[in-house]
């Protein structure tokens, strides 16, 4: 058993029994904090019936969004189980080889989705409420430690195989408690989720925070920009906050049906999973809707170094990711490991309480990312004279033309900057002459034109010459994750 418990459904079951905790957006149900105590409850002396206490044993989902997922999540807690939430965008082949890494003991699924074969029990998540008997609780001997695995989040694997990382209570307090320290967040906040609950800002962000804080999760199936900004307006919802990665701000704001107003209603709206232009935090802000960028993983906990709320220092470091938040130390190191100078940039390091212990099933992968006890995040960054932070560029995605240093968060930037580029994404590619050059993949706006001369013009007029693509390829799609990253392993090189 924990010797820390923090449960905090249990809690406000008991000082805010009939205050809405939780909410489905395709069906309008509603879950107090007392029926979500219940649920969570039922579930959680159910697995214990079929895995022993304490177990440690994998519970996996395979389901789209829904408030059963939270259940499920929070059940395992009370269980002892580890909580594993599959993407159910990957292939069939894919998903087989994750339930091979993490050997789960059942499944819940929805009945739209091939299940790979497994000898594991298989359940179907809409029937997880008649599951067990009412009324009845896990034993509080149950739980785990408070430092021990309760989720197994896969990540997204935009450069090869998806890693398991494990994320104790501990972590999933602590991410969290840092995104309600700077975000305006409280008792009465509203959140919506459309963010993958396979995926820590779903999980851990869109939906933790107002479990920790006593507000309300309002969970859907998934990003539709009509649907979502309709949901925003809507009074009766009440939504004041609203997490996404960059690019689904981007779709809402060309969206036909957006205004600003629609939005007004929020008290923040926050991104992450990617630098965020500076362009578009000013344009957000300076129609009325507080906007700004955090940063986040699934080894460090959701948005480690969230956005300050002062309106006029927010328009004053648009682009940056924040300042770090409890618990929170930061490096930014070159590649020996020693301390870049204030300005320059270098790898983001990070270690505190919400960051990970490592990867599932695998030590050799964990001690590489690792370094003295700083995770390693594979991030390059830059720290103003006033401490703020600025995410440059995912440091594996940096490429060297001439010798100088090209990230292409900046490019893309300069490329957001036109008006009639709807996505753009830069990648380094073999030149005889440079060793490297820049090649840029746009998709241009429904209704626009745009050719490869007229951007290439535009960044010549904004950047220095070794950062502007040599070439550029007008597309009508950029992969990504379910996340909204690009993978940018996928965009050609040859």
């Amino acid at each position: 058993m924990s010797s820390i418990i923090i449960d905090s459904i249990r809690t406000y079951a008991v000082s805010t029994p009939t205050r809405l905790a939780v909410g489905c957006c395709e069906t309008g149900r509603r879950w107090t904090w007392a029926e979500l105590d219940r649920a969570v409850d039922r579930a959680a002396a159910w697995l214990v019936e079929q895995l022993g206490a304490a177990s440690g044993k994998r519970v996996a989902t395979l389901t789209r969004n829904h408030p059963n997922m939270l259940v499920l999540q929070h059940a395992c807690t009370r269980a002892g189980a580890i909580f594993v939430p599959y993407n159910w965008r990957l292939a069939t082949a894919e998903i087989a080889a994750l339930m091979a890494d993490a050997e789960p003991s059942l499944i819940f699924h929805d009945a739209e989705f091939t299940v790979p074969d497994d000898p594991a029990p298989r359940h179907l998540l809409a029937d997880l409420e008649s599951l067990g008997s009412a009324g009845a609780r896990a034993p509080a001997s149950a739980r785990r430690g408070w430092e021990e695995p309760t989720t197994l989040l896969y990540t997204s694997g935009t450069s090869g195989r998806p890693k398991g990382v494990m994320i104790s209570e501990a972590n999933a307090f602590w991410g969290p408690t840092n995104f309600i320290h700077g975000s305006l967040v409280g008792h009465d906040s509203v959140f919506l989720c459309d963010m993958p609950l396979f995926h820590t800002a779903g999980l851990f962000a869109a939906a933790r925070v107002p479990i920790l804080c006593g507000g309300t999760v309002w969970i859907s199936a998934g990003f539709d920009a009509a649907r979502t900004i309709a949901r925003m307006a809507d009074r009766d919802l009440g939504v004041t906050h609203y997490f996404s990665v960059p690019q689904m701000a981007t779709v809402i704001w060309q969206h036909p049906d957006f205004t600003p107003e629609k939005l007004h209603g929020l008290k923040l709206y926050v991104t992450g999973g990617a630098p965020n232009p500076k362009a578009q935090v000013e344009r957000f802000a300076k129609a009325g809707i507080r906007f700004s960028d955090g940063f986040g993983m699934s080894e460090t906990g959701s948005n480690f170094a969230m956005p300050v709320l002062d309106e006029a220092r927010l328009l004053e470091k648009a682009g940056s990711c924040g300042l770090p938040l409890i618990g929170v130390q930061t490096r930014i190191v070159d590649d020996a490991g020693n301390d870049v100078p204030q300005g320059e940039t270098g790898e983001l390091w990070v270690r505190g309480p919400s960051v990970t212990q490592g990867y599932w099933n695998q030590p050799e992968l964990t001690a590489k990312a690792f370094e003295d006890g700083w995770f390693k995040t594979g991030d390059a960054a830059m720290m103003d004279a006033d401490g703020f932070f600025y995410l440059v560029d995912r440091k594996k995605d940096m490429y060297i033309s001439g010798g100088e240093n090209v990230y292409p968060a900046e490019v893309e930037a300069a490329l957001a900057e036109l008006p009639e580029v709807a996505e753009a994404a830069v990648i380094g590619v073999p030149s005889e002459r440079w060793g490297e050059v820049g090649r840029a993949f746009i998709i241009v706006k429904a209704g626009e034109t745009l050719t490869e001369e007229q951007i290439i013009a535009h960044c010549t007029a904004r950047l220095a010459k070794f950062k502007v693509p040599a070439s550029v390829v007008l597309t009508d799609s950029i992969p990504r994750t379910a996340s909204g990253k690009v993978q940018k392993h996928l965009l050609p090189r040859d």
